[in-house]
Parts: C-alpha cells; sequence; structure tokens
C-alpha cells in the first residue's frame, strides 16, 4: 500500500512538472506573438496599401503619358519624337513611383541614389551599347534623317521598309512583305541610310532595247504615247523618250519620268509590262544578245 501511494506522488509530481513546463512555453509564445504580432499587422497593411498605391500611380502615369501625347499631337509635333518621350518619360516616372513606395517601408532613397550615382560608370561601361542606342535616338530626333512613315533602307545590311516607331533605343522597321524589322539608333546613326520618301517626287527611268532595224521614230512615238496616258506619272514634270545609247546587239531607249514615291514599284512594273505589249503590236523587235559572226577562207 505504501508502495502504491510513493509511485502514485511521484507520477503526479512528473505531470506537475510537464504542466509548469507547457505553460511556460505558452506563457513564452504569447510572450512573442504580443511583440511581433503587432509588426507584422502593420507590415501586411503597409505592403497592401503599397500595392494599391502602384496600381493607382501605374493608372496616373498612364493618363499623364496619354494627356502629355495628346498635347504634342495638338501641337503638331512628330509622331517620332512622340513616341520617344513617351517611352522615356514611361521609365522616369515608374522609377520616381519605386522610389517612393520604398522610401514608405524605411528605405533611405538619399543613400539608393548616392549609390546609382556613384555605380554610374560601371553600368554605363556594362551597358555601353544601350546608351549609344539611347543617344542615337537623341540625334535621329534632333537630326530627323527620317520621321516615322518614311521608307529607308539600311544600306550596311540591305534592309528595308517603312519606320513605324522610333523608341528610346530601337528604330522598328515594317517590310513590304510584312515583316518587322528592329534595328539599334546607335546603328542608324551612325552608318549610311537612303530616305526613299523624304522628296515629295522620285525619278523612274526604265530602259529598253530594239533591234537595229526596228522603225526608231515609231518606238520612241510609242513610249512618249505610253507616259502620255499612265495616270501615276506626273505631267507638269519631265518625262521623254530619248535613245540612249547604241549598243552592240540593240539600240537603247531610255523612258524617264517622275513619279510619286508611293507609286515607284507600281508603276515601274505596269510600264515594263505595256511596253513589251506595244511593242510587239506594232513589230517592235526586243532582240536578245547576238554576234555576228564571219568566216573568211
Amino acid at each position: 500500500m505504501n508502495h502504491l501511494l510513493t509511485t502514485t506522488s511521484e507520477i503526479t509530481n512528473e505531470l506537475q512538472t510537464e504542466i509548469s513546463e507547457v505553460t511556460e512555453h505558452i506563457s513564452k509564445t504569447q510572450e512573442y506573438l504580443d511583440k511581433i504580432l503587432p509588426s507584422l499587422i502593420n507590415f501586411g497593411i503597409r505592403l497592401v496599401l503599397a500595392v494599391v498605391v502602384f496600381l493607382i500611380g501605374g493608372r496616373i502615369i498612364k493618363a499623364f503619358r496619354k494627356f502629355i501625347r495628346r498635347s504634342m499631337e495638338r501641337a503638331k509635333a512628330d509622331i517620332g519624337v512622340i513616341q520617344f518621350l513617351d517611352s522615356m518619360l514611361k521609365v522616369l516616372l515608374y522609377f520616381v513611383l519605386i522610389m517612393l513606395l520604398a522610401s514608405s517601408f524605411g528605405v533611405d532613397t538619399t543613400s539608393v541614389l548616392a549609390l546609382v550615382g556613384s555605380a554610374g560608370l560601371t553600368v554605363g561601361l556594362a551597358f555601353q551599347g544601350s546608351l549609344s542606342n539611347f543617344a542615337g535616338g537623341v540625334l535621329i530626333l534632333l537630326i530627323k534623317p527620317f520621321r516615322v512613315g518614311d521608307y529607308i533602307i539600311y544600306v550596311n545590311d540591305n534592309l528595308e521598309g517603312t519606320v513605324t516607331e522610333i523608341q528610346m533605343f530601337y528604330t522598328i522597321l515594317l517590310t513590304v512583305d510584312n515583316r518587322t524589322v528592329v534595328i539599334p539608333n546607335g546603328v542608324l546613326s551612325n552608318n549610311s541610310l537612303i530616305n526613299v520618301t523624304a522628296q515629295d517626287k522620285r525619278r523612274l527611268d526604265i530602259d529598253v532595247g530594239i533591234g537595229y532595224s526596228s522603225d526608231l521614230k515609231l518606238a520612241r512615238d510609242l513610249c512618249e504615247k505610253l507616259m502620255n496616258d499612265n495616270e501615276n506619272i506626273l505631267k507638269d514634270e519631265e518625262h521623254i523618250a530619248v535613245v540612249d545609247s547604241l549598243a552592240d546587239s540593240a539600240v537603247m531607249l531610255k523612258m524617264r519620268f517622275w513619279v510619286r514615291p508611293g507609286d515607284y514599284w507600281a508603276t515601274k512594273w505596269q510600264m515594263t509590262e505595256q511596253v513589251k505589249l506595244l511593242f510587239d503590236a506594232n513589230g517592235i523587235e526586243i532582240p536578245f544578245n547576238q554576234m555576228d559572226v564571219t568566216i573568211r577562207q
């Protein structure tokens, strides 16, 4: 009986000890939660507010950019300048917004800006290609070798198309077969290019050879008739048909006239086809290359 009472007492003591330890752990956990929970709640609230502010700020930036674009359009600014400034304004405004949000979380923005400034040289060396493209974009907008809507030919890589956008770092072309070509601004500003549509008219020369036995005057009259009848040819500009050279196998005629840049290729193809059909109908020979060989004994 005494042994049983002793065992029961020991068990009771152990239970009391374990209950005391659990109570102590609960008390410490409660103290820890009391200390950290307000900070977590505060951080969560600030994080939610930061997300809300970022979303609202994004909408404000979008509305502001739209206002600036419309203002520049009403001022009849060049569309390339509008696109370039819009892309640059977007980057700057979002940078300011992020700095404001960072300061709300206790980040020292002055130190961040100082760090960015001190790292400017390193960043510049690492991204010298991008900086070159940015500078090239500025030069393109200042010098204006081309504008949005112009048809240009980049001579070095034989790339050509209509300029659709002039961005901070790249110029985008749309080719005649509906391909998008992206060319760095630094490359365009430092190399040769041809602006096909910079002028309001473009000269078109078409060469055609006739046989030496063909009626030269009739051939010239037919060429002049074709030029007078074609609606795409500018009648107030020079349009002539002349004998350009006496080649080995043919008398070379040249038709020279002016068209609008947008009508260049359509007129070239149309006139080339029509001169062949008209010459065939009037017995004017367009000879192949040939050589007369004389055999002497």
